[in-house]
């Protein structure tokens, strides 16, 4: 597997986990039973929550755009320097992205999402 394979993996279980602590914080408020249905009025999460789930769907989001970047990468055989930092980089913005949004950090959040958006563009830069 490549370098840039293996941050992608790493890049998608970091999306697959960072759910958990925000609905574990959902049971807590509101309940079990709350928190697997649609009650009419749902209590507030914590506010550390809220941002954590803003913040794995933003990587929900971003990882669409590069792991299609990092597949075509690897289905036309480019893999270089370049793909590589930008890959393993990306990795490391996203990790400090959630963090930062989660204990609310503005200008480290902003900072940590234009360095992961930059290095989706290296990427789509080496396939045009």
């Amino acid at each position: 597997m490549t370098s840039e394979l293996t941050s992608l993996t790493w890049v998608a279980a970091l999306s697959a986990v960072i759910w958990i602590p925000y609905i574990l914080n959902t049971i807590m408020v509101r309940g079990l039973v709350d928190a697997v249905g649609y009650p009419d009025d749902p209590k507030r999460l914590a506010p550390w929550a809220q941002r954590m789930k803003a913040a794995h769907y933003n990587s929900v989001e971003n990882l669409v755009v590069f792991a299609a970047a990092v597949l075509m990468c690897n289905a036309v055989g480019i893999s270089n320097d370049t793909t590589v930092m930008a890959a393993q980089v990306y990795f490391w913005a996203r990790v400090v992205h959630v963090g930062s949004y989660t204990l609310g950090i503005p200008w480290v959040r902003t900072l940590a999402f234009a360095a992961g958006w930059v290095c989706t563009i290296l990427l789509l830069l080496q396939l045009l």
